[in-house]
Order: structure tokens, then sequence, then C-alpha cells
């Protein structure tokens, strides 16, 4: 009889979950920090991408970061797992980015304040295909404003935030959004496309 594979397991229930790695237990922090160590020198030896400290990266994470395109991590960051990500991107610190998203810098980068959190199968592009009805839309150039998110957001699951779009510091976008819009500090944000429909000040 096979012996169960435990580690194995935990090594992906934490790529699926990873705020868990943060409260993990000395013994099995004994192998996981190492293993994230390893994680984390791989995709630096590969990409131009930088991690700060304690951070975890699932390792089916498909993170590509070609020179001028870098990615910058902060401190105490995680990345869950079958999330892409296309530099320019910057993160501050404590940012979370949950399974499935799909981030992608264009030339003018995403930029991401510390302590925001991103839930599953969000989709972040900061650039577009011109639309001239004369030409392919696959051959017409890429415009490329980015896209900046302030400190301390949350963006439910499954949101989708277009090229040029700002979005303030404690801002929430509620679960199926499609933010097409600069989204004011506080906010909270509902629908498709995306509207204000209160404010976090006052759920006190």
């Amino acid at each position: 009889m096979n012996t169960p594979d435990y580690q194995s397991q935990h090594k992906k229930r934490l790529s699926h979950m990873p705020w868990l790695y943060f409260s993990l237990k000395p013994k099995l922090l004994s192998w996981a920090k190492p293993w994230q160590e390893q994680v984390q020198a791989d995709f630096m030896a590969l990409e131009t991408v930088s991690f700060g400290e304690n951070c975890f990266i699932a390792p089916e994470v498909n993170l590509f970061a070609e020179p001028g395109r870098g990615i910058q991590v902060g401190d105490l960051c995680m990345i869950a797992a079958d999330s892409f990500l296309h530099g320019p991107i910057t993160l501050g610190d404590e940012v979370a980015i949950n399974h499935g998203c799909s981030l992608d810098g264009g030339r003018a980068g995403i930029t991401i304040g510390d302590q925001t959190r991103i839930a599953n199968n969000v989709t972040i592009y900061a650039f577009n295909h011109g639309m001239h009805p004369d030409q392919p839309i696959y051959q017409q150039s890429v415009t490329s404003e980015g896209v900046v998110i302030g400190k301390d957001v949350w963006i439910g699951a499954q949101v989708g935030i277009v090229d040029g779009i700002t979005i303030g510091d404690s801002a929430v976008i509620g679960m199926g959004c499609i933010v097409t819009r600069d989204v004011p500090n506080y906010a909270i944000v509902a629908g498709n496309p995306a509207r204000v429909i209160g404010d976090r000040r006052e759920k006190v």
C-alpha cells in the first residue's frame, strides 16, 4: 500500500490558498520555506523579476518579465496558482493575487498599492487594440496608458479592469464588475459597467 504524499498535497493547498503559508507552524515551515526560496530563485534566474521578504509565489504561476518589462514584488505578497503575470508590473507590500488572475502590463505597466487584495479570476490589461473598421484589429497599433490601483483596495472575483484606469485608495470593486472609468478613494462600485453605489467610510 502506497504511503499518502501529504507534503505534495499540502504544497498544492498552499498554491491555491497562499494565505495559509503565513500561519504555518514551525514543523511545516521547516520544509515550506526552503521550497518557497527555491521557487522564487528559479523565477529570478529565468525572468526579470524581484521578490521582497517573506513572499509566497505558487510554482504554478505563469510569470513572464522580459528586460524592460520587469516585475517587482514587495514584501509579504502572495500570488496563487494558475495566475498569468506579464510585466511591467509593480506590487507594493502585502498584495494578494488569488488563483486564475490575468495581468498584462502592456508598455505603460500595472501598479498595485500596499495591502490590496485581488480575488480569483480577475483580469487587468494595460493595453488596447485600435478598432478602425478599415483594417483587421490584430494588425492595428496597440496603445498602453497603464493601470494604477491604490492601497487597501479589495477587488472581487471575476472583475475586469481596462487600460487607462486609476482605482483610488481603499476602494471596493464588487464581484463581476467591468471597470471602464476611474474609481475614487473609498468608493464601493458594482455592476457592468461599474458604478459607485456607496462609500467605505459609511460602513462603520
